[in-house]
């Protein structure tokens, strides 16, 4: 009818477990790249480390976590 064809519609209902999962993964995607943003900005970060290695380590964490978006967005937008 109106020319939907339900197999190729992209809104289609997720049931409670991967609406679930796919909420956890949009939570995990931000706390990693805040966590990135903290550790790369806070001056007086409580740990004793180089500042040029703070910075890589909140780098890679915010590339991780660019990696974990892009796994989510594959997994729940593309078929």
């Amino acid at each position: 009818m109106f020319g939907f064809n339900k197999e190729s519609n992209n809104f289609r209902q997720k049931s409670p477990t991967k609406r679930f999962l796919s909420i956890l993964g949009l939570v995990m995607f931000l706390f990693y790249f805040v966590l990135g943003l903290v550790i790369i900005f806070w001056d007086n970060f409580p740990i004793a480390i180089d500042p040029a290695y703070k910075n890589i380590f909140g780098v890679l964490l915010i590339v991780y976590s660019f990696m974990r978006f892009a796994r989510l967005w594959q997994n729940n937008f593309t078929q």
